[in-house]
């Protein structure tokens, strides 16, 4: 097969990403060209080769590695198209890489929602496999919603080529089969390789407020979060939690160990104002009120009030999963590594889902994980490191409970990193058999010899 790589150097450099797994496939194929792609899925299918689609590999679930069959790296499709600012979209590559893409939507005055906090390393084409989110997401929800239009190839090298309707009404048919967008977007490269894709671009924030507030008590902090959810005097298009733990990380990150002291959390929080394109005074009195109200340790308050402190705070915060992945890396040796669990729940009980979550830690008796995360859509990070194969499994058992309580909740077990490989073995707690029917119908339909991701949401 052209375009095949079975150098060990090439297949080793193929075999990690941010779930802590390593995973060497047979074969690494780097296509160029639609047509290279094609011939690859076409002899894969002629010969029953597994072939898992990836990006440049920032999956935290084990999705974009392998070890059966080629890994399928789409990072040659990168090109960036013209944005039409009249449509206020763009067509981008699959291999696109997120900040990127945002740069050049921002160049055109324009904004590009989604936003993971790894948008340096992670590809469009990944964040529509797992519908990401990111920090935004409050206000401007998922990647999904956002793209308008897909080219796919299927496993056997068909092409599609697919546009979200824009009809107010229809009532043609089951509701699943409306939107055939819908198919792909969160399929974790199991259905289908994903192209090209045409994204719905905003209207650029003219103004954007940033705050870091600092508490003395998670509990003041998660009801302040709460507080600004329901609050028609702010417009929250973010409000990320830091636990204890989140915070000595992104402060060390920042060279200021000594800022806050005796705080126990903090929230961040970034506001456009009721309208992303007027011109409305920001609510920067309103936000320092409700803090204190709160309990907010106000004389700690920092605001970030351009687009160059604004950048700071971010990478504040992706200081957070970059030394937590270090950290489990070192322990890899030792057969440890980091878990991160991805659940949420209503936003309301995310105080009461951290307890249980830190109760079940406790009576296993490891390390209490660290809590990070979009607090604002109930939804946070818990990052494990296990120092070894032991503690790796009781840290297991401990999220195993924890998702039993969370989808007791009305919560799920993965609200934005997908499910890969890691978390297949949770898909039971949450999906029933009727709905796994479903998917596996869906997958039998485009991918009948499944040969596509294997691993990587059903098992």
């Amino acid at each position: 097969m052209s375009h095949l790589s079975l150098d060990h150097d090439v297949r080793f450099a193929h075999a990690r990403d941010a779930s802590g797994l390593e995973l060497i496939p047979d074969a690494v194929a780097r296509p160029s060209s639609v047509e290279e792609l094609r011939e690859i899925l076409q002899q894969a299918t002629a010969e029953r080769t597994f072939v898992t689609p990836a990006g440049w590999q920032s999956s935290t679930t084990g999705a974009s590695i392998t070890d059966r069959g080629i890994l399928l790296s789409l990072r040659n499709f990168s090109a960036i198209h013209e944005i039409d600012t009249d449509r206020r979209t763009v067509r981008v590559g699959a291999g696109a890489i997120v900040a990127d893409v945002r740069r050049a939507a921002e160049a055109k005055g324009l904004l590009f929602t989604p936003d993971p906090t790894s948008e340096e390393e992670s590809t469009v084409g990944g964040a529509i496999a797992c519908n990401a989110s990111g920090a935004r997401s409050l206000r401007y929800g998922a990647t999904g919603p956002h793209v308008r239009a897909l080219t796919v190839l299927l496993a056997n090298g068909a092409q599609l080529e697919l546009r979200r309707p824009q009809l107010e009404k229809n009532t043609v048919g089951y509701p699943i089969a409306h939107d055939p967008v819908e198919w792909f977007v969160g399929s974790e490269g199991t259905l289908g390789v994903v192209v090209e894709a045409e994204f719905a671009l905003q209207p650029l924030p003219h103004q954007v407020l940033g705050l870091v507030v600092p508490f003395a008590s998670e509990a003041d902090a998660l009801a302040f979060v709460v507080a600004a959810r329901r609050s028609t005097q702010v417009h929250p298009r973010c409000l990320e939690y830091f636990d204890y733990g989140a915070m000595d990380i992104a402060r060390a990150a920042e060279g200021s160990s000594s800022w806050a002291a005796g705080a126990q959390a903090m929230v961040y929080v970034e506001e456009t104002g009721a309208r992303e394109d007027g011109d409305d005074e920001l609510p920067l009195d309103e936000w320092l009120a409700l803090a204190e109200t709160h309990g907010a340790m106000a004389e700690d308050i920092r605001v970030y009030d351009s687009p160059t402190s604004q950048l700071e705070a971010r990478r504040m915060r992706h200081a957070v999963p970059a030394t937590m992945n270090e950290r489990g890396a070192a322990r890899r040796p030792f057969g440890g590594r980091k878990v991160s669990t991805d659940w949420a729940v209503p936003y309301p009980r995310l105080a009461e889902a951290l307890g249980i979550a830190r109760r079940f830690a406790v009576e296993a008796g490891i390390p209490l994980g660290i809590a990070y995360g979009h607090a604002g859509n109930g939804h946070p990070h818990q990052n494990f490191v296990a120092q070894d194969a032991e503690e790796l499994k009781r840290i297991e058992q401990v999220v195993y409970a924890t998702l039993k309580e969370v989808i007791a909740m009305g919560g799920t077990v993965a609200a934005e990193h997908g499910i890969g490989k890691l978390k297949s073995r949770w898909l039971p707690l949450q999906m029933s058999e009727a709905q796994q029917r479903l998917m596996r119908a869906v997958k039998q339909e485009f991918d009948p010899y499944g040969l596509l991701a294997p691993g990587n949401v059903l098992a």
